[in-house]
């Protein structure tokens, strides 16, 4: 299973205890799903996703990270990526997803392989408040909680 998604607390799915105090949002996707999941597509919006997918060895090709705990399964999502147009880069295991998520440096940003890779390693592991649920979560995405 590919986990394409993002906790958005304030502007859609109210407020998740688990992730809340600390849970990874790919693990509790995980428990929810009684499967094991592969990271991936969740730092890029969808019409870039679309629009953006270059040759290999384009100047202009975006990179995208990749992160789970199932080496033969994060290699079918590293070779999707790639197919799709855009350069995979193996961001580690499913523990160090939380690097792609909203608020850290690689969330929907137009970065070379190298870029990627910088911008995992600079990531900081708390949620930043607009990340965060809040006592009216969930709003919506024109008037978040």
């Amino acid at each position: 299973m590919i986990d394409t998604g993002n906790y958005y607390p304030r502007e859609r799915d109210g407020r998740i205890d688990e992730i809340e105090t600390g849970m990874l949002e790919s693990r509790w996707v995980e428990r929810q799903l009684g499967r094991p999941v592969v990271k991936a597509f969740n730092n890029i919006l969808a019409e870039q996703l679309a629009e953006r997918g270059r040759p290999k060895g384009s100047t202009e090709r975006i990179a995208l990270p990749v992160a789970g705990d199932d080496a033969a399964a994060k290699e079918v999502v590293l070779q999707l990526v790639d197919q799709l147009g855009f350069e995979p880069v193996d961001a580690g295991g499913l523990d160090e997803s939380w690097r792609q998520e909203p608020g850290t440096p690689v969330f929907v940003t137009d970065l070379d392989a190298n870029g990627v890779r910088r911008a995992l390693a600079g990531a900081k592991r708390e949620r930043g408040p607009k990340w965060r649920a809040t006592e009216r979560s969930p709003g919506d995405f024109t008037a978040p909680a």
